[in-house]
C-alpha cells in the first residue's frame, strides 16, 4: 500500500528510531563520536544551492557588507537547533508531533501546509542547483538537468537501505568536498582580510536599503530553514541513550555540541561563497553578477586559475545532491507528525520532487534559463517567510515546564530565543512592507 494511516502515534522515523548505540561508559571523545552525525545532516540545509544564489548576489553587489547577516543568521541557527535537541531529547517528540499534541486540528493543518510549502521551496533550490551544476560540468541543458533530478530518489532509497549511519557518512563526505573546494577558491581569490572582518560588523544600511534587505532576508531564509527545526528534533532520537534524567542531560550536551560544530562549518562555507563573490566580482567592476552560470564563466578568467570554475561547479553539485537527502526525511517527519499519515518513502520523495520540478520547468520555458538564479533567491525568501511559524511553537514548547519538565529552557535562554523569534518576524514584516510599497510606487 502507498498510504498508511496510523492509529497509534509512532516515534519519529520509526525505522531509524534509537538504532545508533550510545556507549554507557567511556570518555568524552567516544561519546561525542556516537552523537556526531545529526548536526551535519541539519547543516546540509544551511549550505544548499539556495545559499549560493543569495550569497553570490549579496557579495557581488554589496561586497563584504552582508557577512554580518550570515553571522547573525548562523548564531540564530545554532540557538534554534539547540532548542530542537532539547525538545526531542526531553519529550521524545519531534516538533511536528508536539504541535499536534498542543494545537487544534485547524491550526495543525495550516502549520503543515506552510511547512510543506517551505520544503517544496527548498527542493526547488536543490533541483535548480543540481541542474545548473550538471550544465556547467557536462553541458547538459538546464531543462534536461531539472528532469534528471527526478531520478535522484533512487540514490536516496539506496542510501536509506544501508542504514542511518551510512547516510550520515555520505553527507559528511560531501560536506568535506564542498569545504575543500572553497578553501582552494579563497586561496585563489586572495580577499582583503581587513575588509572581510569589517564585513562581519552589522550596519544600519542593511535595513534602510530595500534591495539589500531583500537579499539579507533571502540569506536568513537560506540559513535558518524552517523544516530543519522539525528534522533535527526527530533525527536526534536515532541515538539510543538511557531514558534517565542524567543520560538525557548528557544527550542534550553532546547533541548540541554536534550541531554547533556542524553549523560552524556551514558558517565557513556560506561566508566563503560571499567572500569569493565579493573579492572576485565586486571589486573588479562586475557588481552585476548574480547568475551562478555567469559566476562560473568569470571565475577562472578573473582569478587566472583554470581549475577555479570547475571546483565551483563540483561544490555546487555536491551541495545539491547533499541537500536532497534531508528533504525526504523532513517531509516524512512533518507528514507523520502533523497528520499521522505515512507515505512510502519513494512516493513521498517523488511527489515533493515533482512539485519542485513543475514550477522550475515552467519558469525556464517562459522566462528562459537566465531566470534560474532569481528563482533561487525567491525560494529562499519564501523559506524565510515560513520561518516564524516553526520558530514560535519551538520557543513556546521548550519554555513550557509542563511539556519539558526539568529540561525546560532557563530564563536567559528563553529570553534570547524570544528575541530571535521577534527579530525574524520583524524582518519579514519589514520586507512585506517594503515590497508592497515598491509595488504601489511603481
Amino acid at each position: 500500500m502507498f498510504l498508511q494511516e496510523q492509529t497509534e502515534p509512532l516515534p519519529s522515523l520509526p525505522e531509524s528510531y534509537r538504532t545508533v548505540r550510545v556507549p554507557q561508559n567511556g570518555g568524552f571523545l567516544r561519546k561525542m563520536l556516537a552523537f556526531s552525525g545529526p548536526g551535519y545532516m541539519v547543516a546540509v540545509g544551511y549550505m544548499d544551492p539556495g545559499n549560493w544564489a543569495t550569497d553570490l548576489a549579496g557579495g557581488a553587489k554589496f561586497g563584504y557588507a552582508l557577512l554580518s547577516v550570515i553571522l547573525l543568521s548562523n548564531l540564530m541557527a545554532i540557538l534554534l537547533q539547540s532548542l530542537c535537541v532539547r525538545l526531542g531529547v526531553a519529550t521524545g517528540m519531534d516538533l511536528a508531533r508536539a504541535c499536534r499534541e498542543y494545537f487544534g486540528p485547524k491550526a495543525n493543518f495550516v502549520l503543515w501546509v506552510l511547512c510543506e510549502i517551505a520544503i517544496i521551496a527548498c527542493d526547488l533550490a536543490e533541483v535548480l542547483g543540481s541542474a545548473i551544476a550538471l550544465q556547467l560540468l557536462f553541458g547538459i541543458p538546464i531543462l534536461a538537468g531539472v528532469c534528471i533530478t527526478a531520478f535522484d530518489v533512487l540514490l536516496l532509497l539506496l542510501l536509506q537501505n544501508k542504514g542511518f549511519r551510512y547516510l550520515e557518512a555520505i553527507i559528511i563526505t560531501l560536506i568535506a568536498t564542498i569545504g575543500g573546494c572553497f578553501i582552494l577558491e579563497l586561496i585563489f581569490s586572495r580577499p582583503d582580510l581587513t575588509q572581510v572582518f569589517a564585513g562581519f560588523v552589522p550596519t544600519t544600511e542593511i535595513v534602510r536599503n530595500p534591495e539589500m534587505l531583500y537579499i539579507a532576508i533571502g540569506i536568513l531564509g537560506a540559513t535558518v530553514m524552517p523544516h530543519n527545526l522539525y528534522l533535527h528534533s526527530a533525527i536526534v532520537q536515532t541515538r539510543a541513550w538511557e531514558q534517565t534524567p542524567e543520560k538525557k542531560r548528557e544527550a542534550i550536551k553532546f547533541a548540541t555540541i554536534d550541531s554547533s560544530v556542524a553549523l560552524t562549518l556551514a558558517l565557513f562555507i556560506n561566508s566563503a561563497i560571499l567572500i569569493l563573490s565579493a573579492a572576485t566580482f565586486h571589486f573588479s567592476g562586475h557588481q552585476g553578477v548574480a547568475e551562478i552560470g555567469d559566476a562560473y564563466q568569470l571565475l577562472s578568467p578573473l582569478l587566472g586559475v583554470s581549475v577555479a570554475s570547475t571546483l565551483f561547479a563540483v561544490a555546487l553539485l555536491a551541495s545539491g545532491q547533499n541537500s536532497t537527502i534531508t528533504g525526504i526525511l523532513a517531509g516524512q517527519i512533518v507528514m507523520e507528525g502533523f497528520l499521522q499519515i505515512r507515505l512510502k518513502p519513494w512516493l513521498r520523495r517523488l511527489i515533493t520532487r515533482l512539485l519542485a520540478i513543475v514550477p522550475a520547468i515552467l519558469t525556464i520555458i517562459i522566462a528562459g534559463e537566465s531566470s534560474t538564479t532569481s528563482l533561487l533567491v525567491l525560494s529562499q525568501v519564501i523559506l524565510s517567510m515560513q520561518l516564524s511559524f516553526a520558530v514560535i511553537p519551538l520557543v513556546m514548547f521548550t519554555g513550557s515546564r509542563k511539556m519539558m519538565g526539568e529540561f525546560v529552557a532557563p530564563l536567559w535562554l528563553k529570553s534570547i530565543a524570544w528575541a530571535v523569534a521577534l527579530i525574524i518576524a520583524g524582518l519579514n514584516l519589514w520586507l512585506l512592507i517594503q515590497t508592497f510599497a515598491g509595488l504601489f510606487d511603481s
